[in-house]
């Protein structure tokens, strides 16, 4: 009886140690195709015995079966160490999906850049595929030369430039990974910062550049120097004068020359005005306080009127100088009209000029 009893422990023990030794889920192994059919895939796992990927899995994924043939060694991920058919339960999709992950960490880990797919686009970036992961390359993250420059920044004409990008590939720094949550996320910009950075070493704030528009907004200009380096001229920096849209005074190709007055975080901000005479710096004896001039009014806004008393000089009166006298500013004002205006408050210094009604 206890000699029954010690070989039942043994067999115990011994099966104990060969279960142990199986394959755990999550493990990545290796085997030969031994059986190929619509309803399974079976694998020869030396040494731990026979593994099977079944049918469900094989008709969602044709294209990554097509090829298998019979002999071949492929990757597969332990799903069941030992299921209700003996077998040790595997699936290939998901051992893409592991392998994937473990070579984008490693892309991560070495900071090397990348190429990925671009296999999709929408209003916010576009949606890219690396080493069989589904990722995602924001708007902000692309580089000077692929950014969506349009008009009022309407979604709609972005997307149309981005579509242009689909199944082309980009060199790509990986940004964010969290296999956790799904999350890739890769930054094209962030490749050409080094260069950038050393090219925009050469400049400081105050340096005169000349270069080439390339872009028009309804917030600036665009302008390209020095290989990848580009900046912007703000639509206030176009000129002295009122600008409602840029392509009034600059158009794209343009060669122009434009004052760095800003570098921050690689962005660059170009003036064209600063490098033309302040206009201001010629009137500060022509104008005081309480003075009566005659001007012209060429815009209205939520706030008030711009007046132009003098070529590229204007002021501005306020909206409250209307409802003060229970007046509308646009039954009492005419664009294009001109009127006796009164000087409230002149500051030439800060280029300003503020009116109040005088006689309308």
């Amino acid at each position: 009886m206890i000699k029954k009893e010690t070989k039942t422990m043994k067999e115990l023990l011994a099966k104990e140690k060969e279960v142990s030794s199986l394959p755990q889920p999550g493990d990545i192994v290796e085997g030969k195709i031994i059986k190929k059919s619509n309803n399974e895939l079976i694998l020869e796992l030396e040494p731990f015995g026979t593994g099977i990927v079944y049918g469900a899995e094989l008709r969602e994924n044709r294209d990554m079966i097509r090829d298998l043939e019979i002999g071949k060694k492929i990757s597969a991920l332990v799903l069941d160490s030992e299921n209700d058919d003996n077998y040790i339960e595997l699936s290939l999709k998901e051992a893409n999906i592991e392998k994937g992950w473990s070579a984008i960490r490693q892309e991560e880990e070495s900071n090397k850049t990348v190429s990925v797919k671009i296999i999709e686009a929408n209003k916010g970036g576009l949606v890219i595929r690396l080493s069989g992961i589904i990722g995602f390359l924001p708007v902000s993250q692309l580089s000077a030369d692929n950014y969506p420059k349009v008009e009022d920044g309407d979604k709609n004409k972005i997307l149309q430039e981005l579509n242009k990008f689909i199944g082309t590939e980009m060199e790509v720094k990986i940004i964010g990974l969290d296999k956790n949550t799904d999350k890739l996320v890769v930054s094209e910009k962030v490749c050409q910062e080094k260069k950038l950075h050393e090219n925009l070493s050469n400049y400081k704030k105050g340096d005169t550049i000349e270069g080439t528009v390339t872009a028009l907004t309804n917030f600036g200009a665009f302008v390209k120097f020095d290989e990848n380096i580009e900046g912007l001229i703000h639509i206030s920096e176009l000129g002295w004068q009122i600008i409602d849209h840029p392509n009034q005074v600059i158009k794209e190709k343009d060669k122009v020359k434009a004052q760095i007055i800003d570098i921050r975080n690689g962005q660059v901000s170009l003036s064209i005005k600063a490098l033309k005479k302040d206009p201001w710096e010629k009137i500060k004896k022509d104008f005081k306080n309480e003075q009566t001039v005659k001007g012209k009014v060429i815009k209205f806004n939520p706030s008030g009127a711009f007046v132009e008393i003098k070529k590229e000089i204007y002021g501005m009166i306020h909206l409250s100088e209307f409802s003060k006298q229970n007046k509308e500013m646009e039954n009492v004002l005419k664009i294009g009209e001109s009127y006796n205006f009164e000087i409230i408050s002149f500051i030439p210094e800060a280029h300003k000029m503020i009116l109040g009604i005088k006689n309308i």
